[in-house]
């Protein structure tokens, strides 16, 4: 690949990577055509940009951005695709879904989810419960309404009490 066309695919990297908050880099190893075309399709479903890459144009786009990247350079071995969302969790479940588990491919090396890196296949699991905005902001206000639907039921049941009170005392008065 002439020197030219490497600034370019670098150049094009660092775009993509930019665009998006979380970044796994997954171990493809062996996969031929077929399971990744699967794992391809798997991945536009669930709104995840897959890139197949090379080890060092990578790290040299990663070099170039202003996240200090640096502890993912030590999994760039062997051949990686890189699993970019919006979604932190998104990615991590899609591998644990798709993962053989005789051979572990496709498999985590690293990631960086929620400003923070991961960095291992066994960091999966850690990656697969992390909750993503819209899950967080569900709690959120699931907690926030909790309180004011025991105000209402409260409410309601006295009113429904009140109410058997005066009717038992109206029926009495007769």
């Amino acid at each position: 690949m002439k020197k030219e066309d490497k600034a370019i695919v670098i150049g094009n990297l660092k775009q993509t990577i930019q665009s998006y908050p979380c970044l796994y880099i997954v171990n493809v190893t062996g996969l031929n055509s077929t399971a990744t075309s699967d794992l391809r399709r798997k991945c536009f479903k669930q709104e995840i940009k897959m890139v197949l890459v090379k080890n060092t144009l990578l790290q040299k786009a990663l070099e170039q951005l202003d996240t200090d990247y640096s502890p993912l350079y030590g999994s760039l071995k062997g051949t990686s695709a890189l699993l970019l969302s919006n979604v932190a969790n998104a990615p991590a479940k899609l591998i644990k879904e798709t993962c053989d588990k005789k051979t572990g491919i496709p498999g985590l090396k690293a990631a960086y989810a929620e400003e923070s890196f991961y960095i291992g296949a066994d960091q999966l699991e850690t990656l697969v419960n992390i909750k993503s905005k819209k899950e967080l902001i569900a709690d959120v206000i699931a907690l926030l309404q909790s309180p004011a639907k025991n105000v209402v039921s409260a409410l309601q049941s006295g009113a429904n009490t009140l109410h058997g009170v005066l009717k038992t005392l109206g029926e009495r008065g007769e």
